[in-house]
């Protein structure tokens, strides 16, 4: 629509003539692109972007569409005979339209508020599990045909439906999914991390653009799994996204960029895809031999007669028996291919890069303080930690508005446009693992207040559930709440998940008093299209238990501590929380959560107390002690 029609000085005469024209962009408001989006849905039976919405001057929508060409074609009205259509109604029968704007808003408003349910949906879990397991690509890996999505989501809680005693299947299809993304084109084989989805069915020609939300919740899905299965291949391919988020998403406050874009000097693409040739100066006959095998390079390539690298199937098996053939080993061809990938690197550093959409948004960064934090736990790399707690104090610091409250966006040292729900829980989520993966005290205190300021704000004193938008704060006439768990999570589907935590961690029944409210608000959404919510899904299986909380009381520099703390950190306990209460007489985390204050080290040692359902096991003090109780807790 912006080639054919917002570029075009026909369609603008007729929009500058009648209109006044106004393009938002959905990151920074997600509350305008949330309310007009239903509106499009409920006038059209579907939904969809670029979004298209006819209003009147006090914002009530009367017309919608998502596509519209600029001349009429294949049953589309055009943009060119819609414009004066519509401006001749406008004058000769205003009050139609402002009618029809009216009704529009009284429906959605009637519709938005209420869920309903008289108890946590327990079989939607399976239910989710079941219906995502009949539309799997058993070939491909991912669900439906084409165009494929990672939606990380759907992944994790499939790991959570198969914890909870669901057949095996759902941890193969977990981990086929993730094969077959990290081997595809979707992957960015030199540069790390992945591009928005697959146009096709085997992951293999994207849409090159690249998101920070994608990033994070791939991060967070590859680490689930490597919990999980205890393969380290997952971890590793956590290791490459975060790589590339820190070479090149990075800001020097410490915030990280919201994309890339797919486009640059040459079209779609350009800067990732090659020609074989190319590949083929850059290494040399042998070494480009060996890579483009492995990386499916051809003459032909596949994308515009140029090859967008990807695995193909069977590739690492052929590579092992050539190595085996020539007698090397599988160190020297990893050794030999990633060389390989850091020379094209430097040489693909050299062409004009797709723009950096800069802007700071809160919500995105605390999904990856998020994942940054997971991934200091399960690699022991400390680093990640650092740069999530850097991540955190640039958005509590800089990302501050009236009140104390959180800004949605910053850029070039402006913070604007104040926070949504999803800043709010989605920082708290960010604060919640940070503190999990730290034990810095401030994090719980920090995640404690945004969570105060979210339930003031945010949440519906009259139902369950929050709204997008702040209470009084919003420009549009109507606040929804927003449960669909789409390309990212929804706000309320992160918020039942911290406040249980929350809840858990502090001893704040009141939070997971709140959380219970809000699952039974949305169970009647769970249990009829159990799919579409599929974060919110593991909310409730924390809610549902059994749960533990696992306290370390001990040094956290001791060798036996670090120790159990691998412990912890090397295995999926999706329904646990960890905390470490340090030595001394009443440390600072005993004022947060004060049922830490009789958890002591025992005779100079430290000790670790699991409990479950608010009844503590008797205290271990070894690492080893500590495996075999967690082995106990195969439902959390």
């Amino acid at each position: 629509m912006e080639g054919e029609s917002f570029e075009d000085e026909s369609v603008a005469r007729l929009l500058n003539e009648s209109y006044i024209s106004i393009k938002v962009d959905r990151e920074e408001r997600p509350d305008i692109d949330a309310v007009y989006m239903k509106v499009c849905q409920a006038m059209t039976g579907s939904g969809g972007w670029p979004l298209t919405i006819f209003m009147t001057p006090d914002r009530r929508p009367f017309f919608a569409a998502t596509y519209l060409p600029k001349s009429s074609r294949g049953g589309l009205i055009g943009m060119a005979e819609l414009l004066p259509h519509i401006a001749s109604i406008w004058k000769s029968d205003r009050a139609h339209l402002e009618r029809v704007g009216e009704n529009a808003f009284a429906a959605l408003d009637a519709s938005s508020l209420r869920g309903g349910g008289a108890a946590i949906p327990a079989g939607a879990i399976a239910e989710a599990a079941r219906r995502l397991e009949a539309s799997f690509d058993p070939e491909f890996g991912g669900f439906g045909d084409r165009p494929k999505f990672p939606t990380p989501h759907q992944l994790t809680l499939l790991l959570r439906a198969r914890r909870r005693g669901g057949s095996e299947a759902a941890l193969e299809m977990t981990t086929r999914t993730l094969r077959a993304i990290h081997d595809g084109g979707i992957h960015d084989h030199l540069g790390g991390g992945y591009h928005r989805y697959a146009t096709d069915r085997r992951w293999l020609v994207p849409h090159f653009e690249k998101m920070l939300y994608d990033q994070a919740m791939l991060a967070i899905a590859f680490l689930e799994t490597a919990q999980a299965t205890g393969d380290r291949f997952f971890a590793g391919a956590a290791e490459d996204i975060f790589g590339y988020v820190l070479r090149d998403m990075n800001l020097p406050g410490g915030g990280f960029c919201s994309a890339e874009d797919a486009d640059s000097e040459g079209g779609e693409g350009a800067f990732y895809i090659w020609k074989k040739d190319g590949i083929e100066a850059a290494l040399g006959p042998g070494d480009s031999e060996i890579f483009c095998d492995f990386y499916g390079v051809t003459d032909g390539g596949i994308f515009e007669g140029k090859n967008i690298l990807n695995i193909p199937r069977g590739a690492r098996e052929a590579a092992g028996e050539i190595s085996a053939a020539n007698g090397t080993s599988a160190r020297a061809l990893d050794e030999l291919l990633s060389r390989a990938r850091r020379r094209l690197l430097d040489i693909r550093s050299l062409r004009p890069r797709p723009m950096r959409d800069d802007k700071v948004l809160a919500d995105w960064n605390g999904l990856m303080i998020a994942a940054l934090a997971r991934g200091a736990r399960v690699t022991g790399r400390p680093e990640y930690a650092e740069a999530a707690r850097k991540a955190a104090r640039f958005v509590l610091g800089a990302m501050r508005g009236p009140g104390g409250g959180l800004l949605h966006r910053w850029r070039e040292g402006e913070g604007a446009i104040e926070g949504f729900l999803d800043d709010y829980a989605f920082m708290v989520y960010g604060l919640l693992e940070l503190y999990e993966a730290t034990f810095e005290p401030e994090h719980l205190s920090d995640a404690l207040a945004l969570t105060d300021l979210m339930i003031q704000r945010f949440g519906d004193g009259d139902g369950g559930g929050f709204f997008l938008t702040a209470g009084g704060a919003g420009d549009l006439p109507v606040r929804t709440k927003e449960i669909y768990d789409g390309a990212v999570p929804s706000g309320n589907s992160i918020a039942a998940l911290c406040l249980l935590r929350l809840g858990r961690l502090t001893g704040r029944a009141d939070y997971e008093a709140r959380a219970d409210r809000l699952l039974r608000e949305f169970a009647g959404a769970m249990e009829s299209h159990p799919t579409a919510y599929t974060q919110m899904l593991s909310a409730v299986d924390l809610a549902l238990g059994p749960e533990a909380e696992i306290v370390i009381a001990g040094d956290p520099e001791a060798d036996e501590t670090k120790a159990m703390l691998a412990e912890i950190g090397r295995r999926f306990l999706p329904r646990a929380v960890t905390m470490l209460r340090p030595p001394g007489e009443r440390p600072a985390i005993v004022d947060i959560a004060p049922m830490l204050g009789g958890m002591v080290p025992i005779d100079g040692d430290a000790a670790v107390y699991v409990c479950e359902g608010y009844s503590c096991k008797a205290p271990v003090v070894t690492h080893e002690d500590l495996a075999d109780l967690l082995d106990g807790l195969e439902g959390t």
